[in-house]
């Protein structure tokens, strides 16, 4: 890959997973300032190597954003004691009767 096309899809997963906010913005820089010191690299397998890791961490970026995305889609990292409440006083009311507000299941 090239070096330009690795270094923009790392500065783009870096500012859509990360952030943009100003607190956040020494990633991007970090980001940045590897590639400008590595730039002048002699050495053409080291280059490569540095280009490859740097692709490996774009993959990573955003296959862990992606992970939390489909946890959240299947409700699995999500605490649902709310929606259980709503559920067992639905089923409750059902019935005729009602939970107690003191209720802890």
């Amino acid at each position: 890959m090239q070096m330009a096309t690795v270094y923009r899809r790392l500065l783009k997963a870096v500012y859509k997973h990360v952030g943009k906010d100003g607190g956040k913005g020494h990633f991007r820089d970090f980001v940045s300032q590897e590639f400008r010191k590595n730039s002048a690299l002699s050495d053409q397998e080291a280059a490569r190597q540095k280009v490859k890791l740097a692709s490996d961490y774009t993959y990573l970026i955003n296959s862990v954003h992606h992970h939390q995305d489909l946890l959240f889609s299947y409700n699995i990292a999500v605490d649902r004691s709310d929606e259980m409440t709503k559920i067992l006083n639905k089923s409750a009311a059902s019935v005729g009767l009602r939970l107690p507000d003191a209720y802890q299941p």
